[in-house]
């Protein structure tokens, strides 16, 4: 189901005008001291994997690891290509998987992309290009606090520092937004932590993505049910 690890007469024999490629969409950037950079492309991989579990019809592309992240710039180590790049990047990639693939499904696991993702995914369905983008919404825990501890706790343990997990800013994100639009995350969490990460388990997490595993595979039904084979 990954499609980097296939010679191109097997995707040739594989593919057919109902096939999907799902691409998960992320970010390298600070998630905290407790958290790795990955973070945000490890769970747009795992749920992309789930889907393909769930349907034979979907191949996944290599993970969009750089993404708009300008506002965790401040923080070592965060490489963003911001909104202009992504969205170029992300039309590009549409047209191109466009020749093999009739169906496209953008599985997006950082915020920063939502405005040139969504812009991507405009352009591309002018050009009649049948394109879905998942994302999941968010729940007041907006980043590196209980939720997304809680999904690596579950997907990559031995990433996971939790002895230096603490809360960050707890204030809701619609509090400190024009602070944070404005300034970058440092300037309301001197950690990068938005919410509290110290009480996340590996079985929240395990709940939290089977959660958002199964509203992506509802999604994608709708917008394209599965072709029996």
């Amino acid at each position: 189901m990954l499609l980097a690890d296939l010679p191109w007469p097997d995707i040739g024999a594989r593919v057919t005008g109902d096939s999907v490629l799902a691409v998960p969409l992320g970010a390298t950037e600070q998630h905290g001291p407790h958290l790795p950079l990955s973070t945000d492309t490890d769970v747009a991989v795992a749920l992309c994997q789930r889907l393909a579990e769930a349907r034979a019809d979907v191949l996944i592309a290599p993970a969009v690891a750089y993404g708009s992240s300008g506002e965790h710039q401040d923080f070592p180590g965060t490489l963003s290509i911001g909104q202009e790049a992504l969205e170029l990047l992300l039309v590009e990639l549409g047209r191109s998987a466009g020749r093999t693939f009739a169906h496209l499904v953008f599985v997006c696991a950082h915020g920063g992309n939502a405005e040139p993702t969504g812009r991507a995914v405009t352009r591309l369905r002018a050009e009649s290009r049948d394109v879905l983008l998942f994302m999941p919404g968010g729940d007041g825990d907006p980043h590196a606090g209980l939720t997304e501890t809680a999904m690596m706790l579950q997907l990559a343990p031995a990433l996971v520092r939790m002895a230096s997990a603490a809360p960050g800013d707890t204030r809701p994100l619609a509090e400190i937004w024009p602070l944070l639009r404005a300034r970058g995350v440092r300037a309301v969490s001197e950690s990068g932590v938005l919410g509290d990460p110290s009480g996340a388990t590996a079985d929240a997490g395990r709940t939290l993505l089977d959660g958002l595993a199964a509203a992506l595979i509802r999604e994608v039904a709708a917008w394209h049910p599965e072709v029996p084979g």
